[in-house]
This record gives structure tokens, C-alpha cells and sequence, in this order.
């Protein structure tokens, strides 16, 4: 006797079909500045955070862009050995430095982030006003969903 399916198509689960789209959209955009610019997406996701949120410590970081330690720490190395990013010492704690832009850092993300946006305008001109307004909702609702989840598996 054959027992009942619990499968579902791939292409019908939500994760995969999430982080497939997110693939696909970086891609898309990290054409533009890896051609451009010599960045990989870790390391533009790095300069982006830096650039919207100032300073920060490896480990916030890793917290802001959800990528794993040694990615942070590769997109880290190699933004300082180009001179994107600069470590200063961290007062509240001795063992850990704060990264920031330089001022070729900050020049160059001036230049990437009008790309970004661009990119980002023309993907999404395929919804209504309406239909891109909730799905960035949406998108909100779901990282802090997986967060408080991600929070209840730990403790």
C-alpha cells in the first residue's frame, strides 16, 4: 500500500523559491559593480551596511547582513587591503575593532548605490505601486518572523 505524499514541488516551497529570487537579484545587480567596481556581493553587502549604518564591529556585521562569520571576515580583508575599509580601535572592547569606510570607500559606494537603485526601480516596475508597498511588508514581517524563530531555536 503506497503511502500519501508529503512532498511538495520545489518550485512551490517558499524558502527555495525566496532564495532563489534573492540569487537571482544579486546577481543581477552585482553584474553591474563587480564589473565596475571589482566586488564580489559579500563585499558589497559589507560596503552597503557601512555605508547606511556607519561603523560597525565584525560581529554586527555578520548580524546585519546574515552572512556567516568567514564570509564577513573574506569581504572585510580584502574591502582593507584595497583601502575601501579601515579597522579603528573599539573603547568598549579591547578585543574587537570597529570597520569603516575610507574616503575612497564612501566615494565609491556615492557611485554604486545610484546603480543600485536604478537596478532595484527597473526590477520592481513590474508591480503596482500597491503590490510593491505590501511585498516590502511582507519582506519585513518574514526577517523579523525567521528572527524571533531563529531566537526560540537558540534559547
Amino acid at each position: 500500500m503506497a503511502m500519501p505524499s508529503t512532498s511538495t514541488r520545489l518550485a512551490d516551497f517558499v524558502p527555495y523559491c525566496m532564495s532563489v529570487t534573492t540569487n537571482a537579484v544579486s546577481d543581477l545587480i552585482a553584474g553591474q559593480y563587480r564589473a565596475r567596481y571589482g566586488l564580489k556581493i559579500p563585499e558589497w553587502r559589507v560596503m552597503a551596511v557601512l555605508g547606511d549604518l556607519g561603523s560597525q564591529t565584525q560581529r554586527e556585521l555578520v548580524g546585519a547582513t546574515r552572512m556567516d562569520k568567514v564570509a564577513v571576515n573574506r569581504a572585510c580583508k580584502s574591502l582593507e587591503e584595497r583601502g575601501i575599509v579601515a579597522r579603528s580601535p573599539n573603547t568598549l572592547d579591547g578585543r574587537s575593532h570597529h570597520l569603516g569606510l575610507t574616503p575612497e570607500g564612501v566615494a565609491m559606494f556615492d557611485q554604486i548605490m545610484p546603480l543600485a537603485l536604478d537596478m532595484e526601480k527597473r526590477l520592481l516596475a513590474c508591480l503596482t505601486a500597491r503590490e510593491s508597498e505590501a511585498f516590502q511588508t511582507t519582506l519585513r514581517k518574514l526577517l523579523e518572523r525567521a528572527g524571533s524563530m531563529l531566537e526560540d531555536d537558540q534559547s
